[in-house]
């Protein structure tokens, strides 16, 4: 009997590509055949609107670059030249610099949700450090792209954080040399950020982000009750709560996307600034090594960090202030990696766990948003105790976690997942 061949050119140019890849056996691994838990809820939409706005930023990059000039005598004036005289050019820096603030914004809330429903748990270790990953490369991403329109803030900002490094002991003046590439900030230094920040760096995210998915579709999505809904299937084999990613949940996250895109786009023809939160206003001056903003403090995402070193006030074992709050910011942005191996709940979502999870999780989200405030004003001595005292109370949510998991009361969560 004769072979039947694919009919129609598209079936048939699907049919040669499924002979030399696995076309279709990826799409349905990854889509119509990937089954979901049916009890997804708002904090679901995040993960894509965080792969949205990342498209967006590199586009968006790779446009910029065409007219941008990374030296320090041309970087300044280049980004004046996109905003006045290259057409749309003021969109697109708007729509790069909005997007960078977004980008915090969907992945500190779908980090949130991780820590409510317990993403991190067994056995989603891999894709919580794959993520943890993820956000720290964001970081330097952010840092890097910070200083690139080589304002007064840009450098000024970058003089400060580079200049930490010059407290850790032996090596700190020979590194931060190295880092800057010169004695002081410099064109050489701009240079070096900006092949970081166009090629290394976004190299990186991609390919972290692919393996991201892919762990992610390899153990499956965890869903609000923290059910794992392989355990459920039917005669076929298929979860009974589970619903094929493709379609459903395309057009789930498209319809999130399109109210997403219309509250950024909100934001970028009316507020690009947002009252200098997201641009400051000394970034609008080019960088003057004689001129001191009077308020040196970084982008709003990272204050909450910032905040954390600028609490370390005094000396330690003959070791600087400066050196310790290096220790305590740097210990802030990588402790949440060890989650996974200290929560030692017996559930994973916050439905069930018990009070002492609740509270700790629900004081854990304003300390930092009252660190983050503090990390934008002048160091009084108030702001420095309120810094000093939600620094304790941060580290005390990870450091007390195996504690407080253990010993709460915890309910007993369904067997298969809640509508």
């Amino acid at each position: 009997m004769a072979e039947s061949r694919p009919v129609g050119p598209l079936a048939r140019v699907t049919a040669w590509l499924d002979e030399r890849m696995p076309l279709t056996e990826t799409i349905e691994y990854h889509a119509t055949k990937y089954y979901a838990p049916k009890n997804f809820n708002f904090w679901y939409y995040f993960g894509i609107l965080a792969s949205v706005v990342l498209v967006m930023q590199i586009l968006t990059g790779i446009w910029l670059t065409m007219s941008f000039v990374p030296t320090a005598e041309g970087a300044f004036a280049s980004v004046e030249y996109i905003m006045r005289d290259v057409e749309y050019g003021y969109l697109i820096r708007y729509l790069h610099s909005t997007g960078a603030s977004a980008f915090f914004i969907v992945v500190y809330l779908h980090m949130f949700r991780a820590l409510a429903y317990g993403s991190y748990q067994r056995p989603r270790e891999l894709l919580w450090l794959l993520g943890m990953a993820i956000y720290l490369v964001l970081m330097a991403e952010g840092f890097m792209g910070y200083v690139m329109p080589w304002g007064n803030m840009s450098y000024w900002g970058a003089q400060v954080i580079v200049s930490l490094f010059g407290a850790i002991p032996l090596v700190g003046g020979d590194l931060v040399e190295w880092i800057r590439g010169d004695y002081l900030m410099s064109g050489i230094t701009l240079n070096r950020f900006f092949a970081l920040h166009v090629v290394a760096l976004p190299l990186a995210l991609i390919g972290l982000v692919f393996l991201h998915i892919v762990a992610l579709h390899h153990v499956g999505s965890n869903n609000p009750d923290g059910v794992d809904i392989k355990k459920v299937k039917d005669e076929n084999g298929i979860p009974k709560d589970g619903i094929p990613f493709h379609p459903y949940y395309t057009v789930h996250d498209f319809q999130a996307t399109i109210g997403f895109l219309i509250i950024f786009c909100a934001v970028v023809f009316f507020a690009p600034e947002m009252g200098g939160y997201f641009l400051e206003k000394p970034n609008f001056e080019q960088a003057d090594p004689l001129k001191t903003p009077d308020l040196i403090a970084p982008v709003w995402y990272y204050t909450p960090f910032y905040s954390m070193l600028r609490a370390s006030t005094f000396p330690f074992l003959g070791l600087s202030a400066k050196f310790w709050g290096l220790i305590v910011m740097f210990g802030a942005i990588l402790l949440p990696c060890i989650l996974p191996w200290i929560d030692r709940s017996k559930v994973k979502s916050i439905r069930y766990k018990g009070w002492g999870s609740k509270v700790m999780l629900f004081l854990f989200v304003p300390n930092f948003f009252v660190l983050g405030y503090l990390g934008t004003i002048h160091p009084t001595p108030l702001a420095t105790a309120l810094a000093q005292v939600g620094t304790i109370f941060y580290y005390a949510y990870f450091v007390l976690m195996p504690w407080y998991t253990s010993v709460e009361k915890t309910k007993t969560p369904p067997e298969r997942v809640t509508m």
